[in-house]
């Protein structure tokens, strides 16, 4: 390894806290409760072809597989649908409480600013933003810690292939349904709609299992699609269904699936998840229209509503290209900044904040400070705006302003995050006077900066496209100063707004494509295209994305699309793991359950050997308690095999909580049994010669979305064996191919 230039950590956090027996780190900085330690485990996306499967292929008639394909486009059906109710139901209990909220605030502002006492207003506004808050943080860091953030990063590795332990489970849905409405309606710099992917996920992973563990729930149907190939391809549907939802994009959503993380793509695949994102948008558009009392009109869009721009002063025009793409830049700049505080701050939650109790704390506070800015800067804001039927403001202030007009910066604090984007995307030239853009933009960024990473369940998409669109209209402002022929600062509001979600999340096909269907606009198709991908190109010069960030802090093994450029001299015999622990095809029943018993190696994949170490087929620990578990024993050495016969219906029955080892019981007479794996094993598993190349080895596990991949000399003896891991640890720094130190798979 000596052209490898050095080795680092993805986690600065090091042993420190596995040595002082705290929890493990989530995603988002938050920690597992310590009843609860897990190491990530892999998923496995390849089919297991042994007899068992064969034999159930073969009894499968034409009608059979026909029912299948059907029972798939019911399941993205229902994805879709239920996916919808719950954006419904996040939206109208958000709107109502937001409501009760502001309004309550704002009778009691307008009751004091006559006869003295606003700090009494100030402290009514910090305690209802602070007990919604505390409400949420205490479901999420006592109840599921997994369900912080916006649960993208989770989403990603997912579908990637790594298990993130209670990442798709129904008690995760719940905290993370009423977590995102406390987020909101206590006034963090947070958004509703990054949660809603996440919950489309668990939407999906639930309904296509057709039961719930955490309920103890089996409804018997759909047991086909219990297996990790199936469950991702629901699990991307839903994610994808989320975007709908959220955004009004059904062709974003599939996008943002194709781009974010599915692993393996076809056609029928991207067919059914874009009817679930269909159906995910009909249903929320049906339903909201239902209650305000316009039943059947389905033009509304998602849960963030950007208004249409349709005006002819929206136009623009090739000079204004540059333009467009030095706003990119300039999105990309502030994005890398954002992701470096960002980085910084979470390290030292890591370090610092990873009690339940700090964690609720920390949340409350930053509720509190955020109100108390909020309240500060309208106060000593002297931007009033005359208040006319042009102005159709949610909640005018008007605080020390003369009567008939408004205080402007309330337009922008005293709000929901979605209603104060669609405000400086079409509100009328002159309604902000620059500075309180620019003030607005200063304190929003470190607001949105420090509260992205708390333990509350919370988007980023919003507060950015909030923050860009803030700055984007200051610069709509200073350039129709110079020329009147830039007359209209909402286009440069949007483009702003896309710029800087851009330079943070760093997504580019699929949201340019979930921009231009949330504005009902594909004019801006270009521009819009043009500032993501230069947003992206400047930012990942500084830094990475916010979401590979996240992800890199918790040194999960995540595979890219592609090997490390300069990795084509690496070979799987220097990458892979050895000595393999191997197994025979008839095995002593007491050896297997040392294997299985044996902490210090914890493998999940044995290559089965016939002597002398030949390669004929793999078995998986899953396969192998399950085995156990049933008895499938060989009663004496020699004998005919005299055991129930065992169908894939009772590894599917297992699936996905297979029981520890230590909970089998097995007796010293039944350890001096046998155990024939021919059956049971998959008998063709995927090899490379010991002299591949890093990048083709990459390329075979990524491709086909792999758990272990078999390595063999040329008598076909195993020599080691590839896993996840392996790969993930090899990256292009800057100063050459390093090797970086990975959690457990």
């Amino acid at each position: 390894m000596s052209n490898i230039t050095k080795k680092v950590s993805w986690s600065s956090r090091g042993d420190e806290l596995g040595a002082a027996g705290e929890g493990t780190p989530l995603l988002n900085g938050s920690e597992q409760p310590r009843h609860s330690r897990q190491v990530q485990l892999s998923l496995d996306y390849d089919n297991i072809e042994n007899q068992l499967f064969l034999e159930e292929e073969r009894r499968m008639s034409f009608t059979g597989f026909r029912c299948l394909e059907i029972s798939r486009w019911l399941i993205c059906g229902l994805i879709g649908l239920l996916t919808g109710l719950i954006a419904c139901v996040i939206d109208i209990v958000v709107e109502k409480l937001a409501g009760y909220k502001y309004e309550a605030i704002k009778q009691n502002i307008e009751r004091f600013t006559e006869v003295g006492g606003l700090s009494i207003s100030l402290i009514l506004w910090a305690v209802l933003n602070f007990s919604f808050v505390m409400v949420g943080s205490i479901l999420v860091a006592f109840f599921e810690p997994v369900a912080a953030g916006s649960g993208i990063p989770q989403i990603k590795c997912y579908l990637n292939g790594v298990k993130v332990p209670r990442v798709v489970r129904l008690k995760t849905l719940v905290v993370k349904v009423c977590g995102v409405i406390c987020s909101v309606v206590g006034g963090l710099a947070v958004g509703k709609e990054g949660p809603m992917i996440h919950s489309g996920a668990v939407v999906a992973a639930g309904v296509s299992q057709g039961r719930s563990t955490t309920l103890k729930k089996d409804l018997m149907i759909f047991e086909y699609f219990r297996r990790d190939t199936e469950k991702r391809d629901f699990v991307s549907a839903g994610a994808a269904a989320g975007v709908s939802a959220a955004f009004g994009a059904p062709v974003g959503g599939v996008l943002f699936s194709l781009e974010e993380g599915a692993s393996f793509w076809n056609q029928m695949l991207t067919w059914r998840i874009f009817f679930a994102s269909m159906i995910s948008t009909f249903t929320l558009n049906f339903v909201l229209s239902i209650y305000h009392n316009n039943t059947g009109d389905l033009s509304n869009p998602g849960l963030i509503n950007f208004g249409r721009f349709e005006s002819e002063n929206l136009n623009y025009n090739l000079y204004e290209i540059p333009l467009f793409i030095a706003m990119g830049a300039i999105g990309g700049v502030l994005g890398a900044l954002f992701n470096v505080l960002n980085y910084w701050l979470t390290i030292f939650r890591i370090r610092y904040v990873h009690r339940p109790c700090l964690q609720v704390m920390e949340a409350m506070l930053v509720a509190a400070v955020t109100a108390t800015v909020s309240f500060t800067m309208i106060y000593f804001s002297n931007d009033c705006q005359p208040l006319d039927s042009e102005h159709a403001e949610e909640y005018p202030l008007q605080l020390f302003c003369a009567d008939g007009e408004y205080n402007s910066m309330a337009t922008t604090f005293f709000n929901t995050p979605e209603r104060s984007v669609r405000s400086l995307f079409h509100n009328q030239p002159g309604t902000w006077n620059p500075l309180t853009l620019g003030l607005f933009t200063l304190t929003y960024f470190f607001l949105a900066c420090w509260t992205y990473g708390l333990a509350v369940s919370a988007g980023v998409f919003i507060p950015s496209l909030l923050i860009g669109a803030a700055w984007g209209r200051l610069c709509g402002i200073w350039l129709a100063s110079i020329a009147s022929i830039w007359a209209d600062p909402g286009k440069y509001a949007l483009i702003g707004a896309a710029a800087q979600l851009g330079g943070i999340v760093r997504m580019t096909l699929s949201l340019t494509v979930i921009l231009v269907e949330a504005t009902g606009n594909v004019t801006y198709g270009l521009p819009i295209m043009l500032v993501l991908l230069t947003a992206k190109i400047v930012g990942d010069y500084f830094q990475e994305g916010l979401y590979d960030i996240h992800i890199k802090l918790q040194s999960v093994p995540f595979l890219h699309w592609e090997a490390p450029a300069t990795s084509h001299w690496l070979t799987a015999r220097e990458v892979m793991s050895s000595p393999v622990t191997c197994l025979n095809r008839i095995e002593k029943v007491g050896t297997i359950v040392d294997v299985l018993s044996n902490t210090s190696t914890n493998h999940n994949g044995f290559p089965v050997v016939m002597q002398p170490a030949k390669l004929c087929g793999l078995i998986l620990r899953s396969q192998l308690i399950v085995l156990l578990k049933h008895k499938v024993f060989v009663e004496l050495a020699g004998s005919r095999l005299s055991r129930r016969k065992l169908q894939l219906k009772d590894f599917r029955d297992a699936y996905p909580r297979f029981p520890p080892i230590q909970s089998i019981h097995v007796s010293q007479d039944e350890r001096e049994c046998l155990m024939d794996l021919t059956e049971f094993m998959n008998p063709t598993p995927y090899t490379v010669p010991q002299e591949t190349s890093l990048p083709r080895v990459f390329k075979l596990f990524r491709a086909l979305g792999l758990r272990h991949l078999v390595v063999v000399d040329d008598a076909n003896r195993v020599i080691g064996l590839v896993t996840r891991k392996d790969l993930a640890r090899y990256h292009l720094g800057k100063y050459g191919l390093e090797e970086l130190h990975l959690a457990q798979t």
